[in-house]
C-alpha cells in the first residue's frame, strides 16, 4: 500500500529521511530536490519523518454544550439511532425542555 499525501505535500517519507541523513547544505539540498529551503530546515529539525498531528487534541462539540451532548448520548445509547435521527427526535420537544427534566446520569 502506498503512502497517502495531502494535496500540498512536497516530500515523501523517503525524501524526508534523505534530508535528515544528508550532510549537504540546506540550500544545496533544496536545489537538488526542488523544494523550499524552509522545508529542508523543517525536516532536519524533526526526529521522525511522519507528518505532525493536526486538529484539536481533544474531540469536542462546537455546537452543543456538555449538558446537551450528555442528553443526546443518553438518548442514543438505548435507541441505537444515528446521530441525525436523535437530533431530529429531540428537536420538536426542544433540548432545553429535556434539560429541565433533571440531571442526566450517563453510564459508560
Amino acid at each position: 500500500m502506498g503512502q497517502v499525501l495531502h494535496g500540498s505535500a512536497t516530500t515523501t517519507h523517503a525524501i524526508r529521511a534523505l534530508i535528515q541523513r544528508s550532510q549537504a547544505s540546506n540550500a544545496a539540498l533544496s536545489r537538488e530536490l526542488g523544494i523550499n529551503v524552509k522545508t529542508v530546515v523543517k525536516w532536519r529539525k524533526r526526529e521522525q519523518v511522519e507528518d505532525a498531528a493536526m486538529g484539536p487534541k481533544e474531540a469536542h462539540s462546537t455546537v452543543l454544550s456538555i449538558e446537551e451532548e450528555a442528553v443526546i448520548v443518553a438518548f442514543r445509547r438505548p435507541t441505537l439511532l444515528p446521530l441525525d435521527d436523535c437530533l431530529y427526535a429531540l428537536q420538536p420537544r426542544g433540548l432545553s425542555d429535556i434539560l429541565c427534566l433533571g440531571p442526566v446520569v450517563v453510564i459508560g
